[in-house]
């Protein structure tokens, strides 16, 4: 749903403001994605350490975060760390970012309240440092009260993960709902469609169930991979790939991705706006040598 608070594009920069202007304001995605990628390569490219990268990459956070609650951007989930970056990052590089996560966070309340933006998470949270999750709980419910952007960042994410999470959670809920009904699974599902294992059972059952399905998703410094991010939900989302590293990213590269989500014509496998009533001919058959 749209949300319904008043705008703050007076707090824009004139950039932003200018561009902004340019934008239809009944077709801002409800939700834009994004993969936050390239903070090592700008590190190496300035000659510094990774970790320098990663802070300003936080520091991309914020302005982004900033721009999108002024323009009302209803959802913007970030692909924050991703479970194979839990496994396969040097420990130190993992425990530098578990901290600051903790400080981003910290340090944010304040600011995440001043634009009444609602923290959120998706992931195998569970399985990060206790005290990183006490820290990210703490963050929730202070901001659980506020009714603009919801920030969702996905912390020990991966989409294979998430569906394979959902697929069990659906055979558990079934098993438990034969149970209830005392009956078979197998009849259970003979004689209710809506049973088992269904798009609308394995949707609900997604970490992202409490959210829309992106309508835009972004990713920064270039790469064409989706690297595991959100496959079952970015069905019918829109790309778009920008050069820029993530720590160079601001709010207005949001906008500028939103004109280009703006420009393209959406059809989920229709024929957009053209319409026809032509009779179209039979095929010829098609014959083989």
């Amino acid at each position: 749903m749209p949300l319904t608070q008043p705008l703050r594009v007076h707090e824009l920069s004139s950039e932003e403001a200018a561009l902004y202007r340019t934008l239809d304001p009944t077709r801002i995605p409800e939700h834009v994605a994004i993969i936050m990628d390239g903070n090592g390569r700008w590190a190496g490219k300035r000659a510094m350490k990774r970790f320098r990268g990663h802070q300003q990459g936080a520091e991309s956070v914020h302005f982004v975060v900033e721009t999108a609650s002024r323009i009302n951007l209803p959802y913007l989930t970030l692909y924050a760390f991703s479970l194979e970056n839990n496994l396969r990052r040097p420990k130190s590089e993992v425990s530098f970012l578990m901290k600051l996560l903790r400080s981003y966070l910290v340090g944010n309340v304040k600011r995440m309240q001043d634009n009444n933006v609602r923290m959120a998470y998706i992931g195998r949270i569970h399985e990060l440092p206790e005290e990183v999750q006490e820290t990210m709980q703490w963050a929730e419910a202070e901001t659980a009260k506020n009714t603009g952007t919801t920030l969702t960042l996905a912390l020990n994410y991966g989409s294979r993960c998430e569906i394979v999470d959902a697929a069990r959670l659906t055979m558990q809920n079934t098993l438990a709902e034969a149970k209830r009904r005392g009956i078979s699974v197998e009849d259970l599902l003979a004689v209710d469609e809506h049973a088992g294992i269904t798009e609308d059972s394995l949707s609900a059952a997604m970490y992202t169930h409490a959210l829309p399905d992106p309508d835009l998703l972004i990713r920064t410094s270039g790469e064409m991979r989706i690297s595991n991010f959100l496959l079952w939900q970015i069905a019918y989302a829109e790309l778009h790939v920008t050069d820029l590293l993530w720590p160079d990213f601001r709010g207005l590269h949001l906008l500028e991705s939103i004109a280009e989500f703006q420009r393209r014509d959406r059809r989920y496998g229709g024929i957009g706006q053209v319409e026809t009533d032509e009779e179209l001919p039979d095929p010829a058959p098609v014959l083989h040598g």
